[in-house]
């Protein structure tokens, strides 16, 4: 599943005719460096969770993306990460899911993090990246087993502006689908605010990569 619903507002003043995942960068949309990783990893249905332009988002990749099928679950009103996808939850056949923010990309073998997942027995897991300044993302620590004990959110780092390297979320994830079903219905619920804390007790992993992260959510990123 891509998340590629957002207003993209911070990235306005330098791509203001499109979504944000449609982005150019190398000459060609954003996304489809997401789309590339997911054909590589053998892949072959993928479900966008669309909001502002989704039009653009539609008409610019179709239906189908080399070995892909794409489907769409446009948001009729803003749901957050976790609101749309619960309400992509009609489209998803797996139990597992692997999700990607679709602002960003991080090169890592996705077959070996869900290796890891099952190894790991964990319930959800996310991919982590060290950056040298982790204040316009937020911090995630984990311990000696890879359990996510801290998860905090992007603002709470701003306000205490330090220039402090640390562990990162990358922006992809494995979900159950059984954890999706329990998301609350037609309500704007965030993954990375809500969702992430609250499993912090119960079975959260963060596996760990030195790939290279790429984020275009705002102008300098972009």
């Amino acid at each position: 599943v891509l998340l590629v619903g957002g207003l993209g507002t911070r990235l306005r003043s330098v791509v203001s005719d499109r979504p944000k995942p449609l982005a150019e960068v190398c000459g060609r949309p954003f996304v489809t460096f997401l789309l590339d990783q997911l054909v590589a990893a053998g892949v072959t249905d993928v479900v966008l969770c669309t909001g502002y332009q989704s039009d653009q988002i539609v008409g610019t990749l179709g239906e189908r993306y080399k070995s892909l099928t794409l489907r769409y679950s446009p948001e009729v009103q803003a749901l957050g990460t976790a609101g749309a996808l619960r309400q992509a939850l009609p489209f998803l056949n797996s139990e597992t899911l692997l999700i990607l923010n679709g602002d960003s990309f991080c090169n890592v073998d996705l077959n070996a993090f869900f290796a890891w997942h099952v190894r790991k027995n964990a319930l959800l897991s996310l991919v982590l990246t060290w950056v040298d300044d982790v204040a316009h993302f937020g911090q995630v620590t984990i311990d000696e087993a890879a359990r996510v004990t801290r998860f905090a959110e992007k603002n709470v780092a701003e306000k205490n502006p330090s220039t402090m390297s640390g562990l990162i979320n990358a922006g992809i994830y494995l979900i159950p689908r059984k954890i999706i079903d329990q998301f609350p219905e037609n309500k704007a619920v965030s993954l990375e605010k809500e969702i992430f804390p609250s499993y912090v007790p119960s079975g959260l992993y963060g596996y760990r990569t030195d790939g290279r992260f790429i984020d275009i959510g705002t102008p300098d990123s972009y």
